[in-house]
């Protein structure tokens, strides 16, 4: 089993160490050339690869350059141009949504607050934090999806499960310039070696340092269940 150093605020600070290392261009996946087209994609990004996203965009930005290009579809027009995203039905709606209210409430221009931001259909604190990140140079916390929920458990950064909660233990570990880069280097672990059925400990720059490397720990600390 690997050993994690005395602190949360210690090992968080020799984790991020380590991955930048490991992959020196960590950013964000998901294509986009302007604000409304992060926030439609991460929207549709919820349970959803971000491969499929970028695939589904490539022409749904060439047919929606404004709020209003949205505002003015139908849901069911907006579900059948995002068919192949995980629950395009719903989320066509949220994108629908979305469109009006920006064209009603903020001049045609996509919000620089969370408040604003978690306001509109679909979109939580996660949704607004890269929004804010990526869209506006805002960073005022940490974006926990699943690859951040499992490996900050795995490494014993949090116990928490809920996202919101796992977030409010990382920002008091997490060296606040690293709180974007954070999520980006542990999504690319997640998908390189750390992955949620597939951990490959025999191949991670984190394996002595985490509480459920499997060469002798029996749990799996992400789950609480048995390797």
């Amino acid at each position: 089993m690997g050993t994690p150093l005395e602190s949360r605020g210690a090992q968080a600070e020799e984790v991020v160490d380590r991955l930048h290392e490991e992959y020196p261009d960590s950013t964000i996946s998901l294509n986009y050339s302007n604000r409304l087209e992060l926030l439609v994609a991460v929207v549709l990004s919820a349970q959803c690869t971000d491969e499929r996203v970028n695939e589904v965009t490539a022409e749904l930005f060439e047919k929606y350059e404004t709020p209003e290009d949205y505002a003015a579809a139908s849901e069911e027009q907006l579900a059948e141009d995002i068919y192949g995203i995980t629950f395009h039905n719903n989320k066509g709606g949220y994108l629908k949504g979305i469109g009006e209210k920006i064209v009603a409430e903020h001049g045609g221009e996509v919000p620089d607050t969370m408040s604003e931001l978690t306001e509109f259909p679909g979109v939580g604190r996660k949704t607004a934090n890269v929004v804010l990140q990526h869209g506006h140079d805002v960073v005022e916390g940490i974006v926990v999806d699943t690859h951040v929920q499992r490996l900050s458990r795995r490494l014993g950064l949090t116990e928490e499960e809920r996202p919101e909660a796992i977030e409010q233990d990382l920002l008091e570990v997490v060296p606040e310039t690293e709180w974007q880069q954070f999520t980006h280097l542990l999504i690319d672990h997640g998908r390189a070696v750390c992955g949620a059925r597939t951990a490959e400990c025999g191949e991670c720059v984190l394996a002595d340092i985490c509480p459920s490397e499997k060469g002798d720990s029996e749990v799996d600390l992400a789950s609480g269940e048995p390797w």
